[in-house]
């Protein structure tokens, strides 16, 4: 955006306003005013304060940008050859990770920046605001640290994980060796979280508990990528190292939803308060590419466990950007409501990375939720409702978007439009 930020800005004349905070609201005819990147009130359209900028939604829904809190934007090349032989009937298995690693590792740092700015740029104009994205097509120091630092420079939140893949020809074990050491030491100044892939094929239950306790101890907080080929200890693992998310979760017993539930029993979903438990984060368009059945989002959200939804952007198995396709899909395939769809997108996401609260962490605002005081991310649709995103599948729906105060994307095409 060229020029000057406004000083406040006011949005009015909004048909649909979803707020996601902890009141759940959604609002009708309605405004709300952001000063900088804080928003400073919300309420009716008639009683909406004088700001310096005024724009008229014209009946347009508002709701809080999405939080995609699992993304591996840090990659070059592609896997088409391996996505059309998996449409073809082969299963999926972790191994073409290490065709992307040889492209990654074989581009410049400019190449490697753009490729993630693009993708980043992609991303906020389908209504995305905050983003996470891990590391993990390196695989060796040097490559781990790069790819730690240009994520750094592109996206909200990094995650380490370089317990991706043992790479071919490596000892497991000292591998994983590596993984707790140098290569921790390297990525350290750059990363806020660490995930390990405890999956068949992947890092073993003991591997994956060493990779933990060393990040731990390192001071980062903890991912991990669970039960996505089968039952397995990935679930057990995260709430034993009280991990803020597990990932993917399509394979659940009873024993792992009970588990994962009883991590939230001493959390009040009505204020906020009280210690966070692990987030089950469903990754829905990754389970339609690897032909999985989809994570039990129904189940989880029955069971009292708090959900995210992301895009889990990756050359292999889910090469999307698009929250609204997530959305969409828990709506029409895993029978969330709307409403529940959203909130696993805006404010499950925000849950997942710690940063629903407003500054609690490196004095950011909350984000993930449109409320006094937090972080002026907003979504306006070409729609005069959020259910429009499932009523309408496919169709681009993303009129503008807000990222911190700052419009970060706007579509001047004809017939963006909300009227019924």
């Amino acid at each position: 955006m060229s020029g000057t930020t406004p000083a406040s800005t006011l949005i009015t004349n909004i048909g649909e306003l979803m707020t996601q905070d902890l009141e759940h609201r959604v609002l009708t005819d309605a405004a709300i005013v952001f000063e900088g990147e804080r928003i400073s009130w919300i309420g009716s359209r008639q009683d909406a304060p004088a700001a310096d900028e005024k724009v008229d939604a014209e009946g347009r829904a508002v709701l809080p940008g999405w939080v995609d809190s699992h993304s591996h934007l840090v990659f070059a090349g592609d896997r088409t050859a391996e996505f059309e032989a998996r449409m073809a009937g082969q299963s999926y298995s972790a191994g073409g990770i290490a065709v992307t690693t040889g492209a990654t590792r074989s581009v410049s740092d400019d190449e490697l920046s753009r490729l993630v700015r693009d993708r980043v740029k992609e991303a906020v104009s389908q209504g995305t605001t905050y983003l996470e994205s891990k590391t993990g097509y390196g695989l060796d120091v040097d490559n781990e640290a790069r790819s730690a630092r240009i994520a750094a420079a592109e996206v909200d939140e990094v995650t380490y994980l370089g317990a991706h893949l043992v790479p071919a020809g490596s000892d497991p074990e000292e591998y994983t060796d590596l993984v707790c050491g140098a290569m921790l030491d390297a990525v350290l100044p750059h990363v806020r979280w660490a995930d390990v892939f405890c999956e068949r094929g992947a890092f073993t239950e003991d591997q994956s508990r060493r990779v933990l306790t060393a990040a731990r101890n390192a001071g980062l907080g903890l991912r991990v990528h669970g039960n996505q080929l089968g039952e397995g200890p990935g679930v057990a693992l995260a709430v034993e190292f009280a991990a803020a998310s597990v990932d993917h979760v399509n394979y659940l017993s009873d024993k792992d939803i009970a588990a994962l539930a009883e991590t939230w029993t001493g959390w009040d979903a009505a204020t906020g308060q009280g210690a966070r438990g692990t987030v089950a984060t469903c990754l829905p368009a990754c389970d339609l590419s690897t032909r999985q059945p989809l994570a039990p989002g129904r189940e989880l959200i029955d069971a009292g466990v708090q959900i995210a939804l992301a895009a889990n952007c990756n050359p292999g198995t889910s090469y999307t950007t698009s929250m609204a396709f997530c959305v969409t899909t828990a709506v029409l395939q895993m029978h969330l409501s709307v409403h529940e769809a959203v909130r696993a997108a805006t404010y499950g996401g925000a849950l997942a990375l710690g940063r629903e609260s407003g500054n609690d962490v490196d004095g950011e605002r909350a984000v993930g939720s449109l409320a006094v005081g937090h972080r002026a991310d907003l979504h306006m649709l070409k729609a005069p409702s959020a259910t429009h995103l499932a009523y309408r599948p496919g169709v681009p729906l993303t009129h503008s978007v807000w990222r911190a105060g700052v419009r970060a994307f706007q579509d001047n095409s004809k017939g963006a439009t909300a009227k019924r």
